[in-house]
């Protein structure tokens, strides 16, 4: 059962993941602006109203709505320590019944890349659904040669499952990405050689 939309916060050991509010539009917006060259290469082709006010305001109630209806859970990574805004990360496509799973996408701006947020929000956000949530399945997928989005993903326990062709347009092409799932109760053993 998913928590009241008030309540989805989760709390790591520098970052507050919480639902995106009105006020939130200037700090995304700049964020997302300044790491343009950053994110496209890896993202769906912006909508024309993706950064404005509107396309924003439908972002934020489309996360209430999600949260509320058990679908989704779509949060923004804000910095405890100066309240700021540096990235996202949504559980989406969350199916109950016998799958009890979710797909995992995320994106962080690019001058706080490479500093361990996204991994604390993962393992955060992993912990959440398996524990919270109850769900056994979590799946996240990223195209091959992005190999900071393969580490985070490796480094936070999901283990290499194969390839999906042509699985998301990206940046305006069909793109084949590797997929990758953690496991509430993993019996698949070590994947490092080990």
């Amino acid at each position: 059962m998913f928590l009241s939309r008030r309540k989805v916060r989760i709390e790591t050991e520098r970052l507050t993941l919480r639902l995106l509010t009105h006020s939130d539009h200037t700090a995304w917006s700049g964020l997302r602006r300044a790491s343009a060259d950053f994110l496209m290469p890896w993202e769906p082709k912006w909508a024309e109203d993706h950064l404005t006010r509107k396309g924003f305001t439908n972002r934020v109630y489309w996360g209430q709505r999600s949260v509320a209806q058990g679908s989704a859970m779509p949060l923004a990574l804000i910095r405890r320590e100066d309240d700021r805004l540096l990235g996202g990360i949504t559980l989406d496509n969350i199916r109950r019944g016998p799958a009890k799973a979710g797909t995992l996408g995320y994106w962080i701006g690019g001058d706080y890349a490479r500093q361990g947020y996204m991994r604390e929000a993962l393992l955060a956000v992993v912990h959440h659904a398996f524990h919270v949530l109850d769900l056994s399945r979590l799946e996240a997928a990223c195209l091959p040669e992005n190999a900071p989005s393969r580490g985070v993903l490796e480094k936070s326990g999901f283990k290499y499952e194969g390839v999906a062709q042509s699985y998301l347009e990206i940046n305006g092409r069909w793109r084949t990405h590797v997929l990758y799932a953690a496991l509430r109760m993993d019996r698949r053993g070590r994947t490092d050689g080990s």
